[in-house]
């Protein structure tokens, strides 16, 4: 498999049953938690909880059939550290036929503004987290204000949340994990099928995402030997 990546310059970011497998690649990943900083100086606030996470990339989707999908919506506050979120679970029913347009097939949503203090340097412990929940009133106050946005489905397949994006950044595939404490983190095994590991990558983080064109996705992409043809849903 291909080893973790460390690109020399990346822009600085604000911010789940088993994978398609892609051919074998020849060499093993490198584990992020040997070659990132762990953020030692990151402690829970009052309301804050430290967050952990790491990160990997896929040349595919999940096969169907897997576990619930979620569409996430993510706003990110321009000039600010705050992600305002809606998430909608799509029907058993809508997520076997792929009917994701269809407003009947969606829960009613899940809404909550986020506060990310990222630590000083990119690595599996992120930073700092706040969560508070919002009504749909609330929602609307802050979704009028200048965002970058995001949008994706998640499909849950513990311990991974697997990110399929939208355009412009169709192709893109991403896992997550997140963990309690540093141990849990460091014992977690690469998922079988991931083509590398970006924790350490800042560019693969929400924030930048949200930032980032069609050409950079695909240069990035590149970088790790994925395609448009063999990433996502093939779209270019």
């Amino acid at each position: 498999m291909i080893p973790q990546h460390r690109p020399a310059s990346a822009a600085p970011s604000a911010e789940s049953a088993e994978p398609a497998e892609p051919a074998e690649p020849a060499e093993p990943i490198v584990s992020a938690a040997s070659t990132c900083s762990a953020a030692p100086g990151v402690v829970p606030g009052k309301y804050a909880r430290v967050e952990r996470e790491r990160r990997f990339l896929f040349a595919a989707p999940p096969g169907a059939g897997h576990g619930p999908v979620h569409r996430i919506t993510d706003r990110y506050l321009l000039g600010t550290r705050m992600r305002l979120r809606r998430v909608e679970t799509l029907s058993a029913r809508a997520a076997a036929t792929g009917a994701g347009n269809d407003r009947p097939g969606l829960s009613a949503p899940q809404l909550k503004l986020t506060q990310k203090i990222p630590a000083d340097s990119p690595g599996p412990v992120q930073g700092l987290l706040t969560n508070t929940y919002l009504s749909a009133a609330e929602y609307e106050v802050f979704a009028v204000l200048p965002a970058r946005v995001l949008r994706k489905s998640r499909h849950s397949v513990p311990p991974l949340g697997i990110d399929v994006f939208e355009p412009p950044l169709h192709g893109l595939v991403l896992a997550e994990a997140e963990f309690a404490d540093d141990a849990e983190m460091h014992a977690f095994e690469v998922p079988r099928g991931a083509v590398a590991e970006v924790t350490c990558d800042p560019r693969f983080t929400g924030g930048s995402l949200a930032a980032a064109g069609r050409g950079e996705l695909l240069a990035w992409l590149a970088e790790y030997g994925v395609t448009p043809e063999t990433a996502g849903n093939g779209n270019s």
